[in-house]
């Protein structure tokens, strides 16, 4: 009887494995190591202090930058998000047709685009916006997140349902009720999952972006990532390592809470 293949079985692969992830997670482990640092020397420890932290929290432009980075990442998501959930009933709860795999294809192109075409493209558009209406506010920020946020936002709420039995939908189709009372009460309950799943994942996105709003920002517009790629070009300070923490502590918050959220709900 021939045997299942099991990929951790195979020479190598503990090795490959151990080296990837120790590439991957070192150097986020020095930088927060660092953060707490009390010294300005980022190669040398000199005692443990929360003294970066405390003057990022007192830099004008750190909290300017970071109230306009939750703003934009806030909209956007719930943009997202509800596109997201209409994309993704229009092409689950819908017989199979001639072109659904290509509307598939279209939905998670920018996940498959690399970014800074999105980006290139992105300011193309607006520039030319721009010009007509001589507007050039958050507005096209919040657009281009948006718009990059769908996909991310799409996959999870579709997985859910493609996962629902719609055995409850039907009940409550022949039971007279309407869509838009079948979608409120069963429907939205068993797919909350996926949408706060896919709105998380959008948030998390946005708010980490940088290509995309790189192009597409306006002079004083400037996100915490855009802020701290133009402090690192500058000086590398152990403030943009204390602000780094504060992102990866956010970002490993949201998964954790997603996980519980996903674990009760199972």
């Amino acid at each position: 009887m021939a045997r299942s293949f099991d990929i951790r079985r195979q020479t190598g692969f503990t090795a490959i494995a151990m080296i990837t992830f120790f590439a991957l997670y070192l150097p986020i482990a020095v930088l927060v190591v660092f953060a707490f640092n009390a010294g300005e020397n980022l190669s040398h420890w000199q005692g443990l202090s929360f003294r970066w932290f405390i003057k990022a929290a007192g830099n004008v432009e750190v909290i300017d930058a970071s109230l306009r980075s939750l703003r934009i990442a806030a909209v956007a998501a719930i943009v997202a998000t509800a596109c997201a959930t209409l994309a993704a009933l229009a092409t689950t709860r819908t017989d199979g047709y001639r072109g659904l795999t290509a509307k598939y294809a279209f939905l998670n192109l920018p996940l498959m685009v690399p970014e800074i075409v999105t980006a290139v493209a992105l300011l193309i558009f607006f520039s030319r916006i721009k010009i007509w209406t001589g507007y050039s506010g958050l507005g096209y920020l919040v657009l281009a997140h948006t718009a990059f946020c769908i996909p991310f936002a799409y996959l999870p709420i579709r997985a859910r349902l493609e996962s629902m039995d719609t055995t409850l939908e039907r009940a409550a189709a022949d039971l007279y009720a309407t869509p838009v009372k079948a979608f409120r009460h069963i429907t939205l309950p068993l797919l909350w999952p996926g949408i706060l799943a896919g709105f998380m994942l959008a948030f998390v996105i946005s708010l980490d972006d940088v290509v995309i709003t790189e192009f597409v920002k306006s002079g004083g517009q400037d996100t915490l990532p855009t802020y701290m790629l133009g402090q690192i070009r500058r000086a590398i300070s152990p403030e943009v390592n204390a602000i780094s923490t504060v992102f990866l502590g956010l970002s490993i918050a949201a998964v954790t809470v997603f996980f519980f959220i996903n674990k009760k709900r199972a």
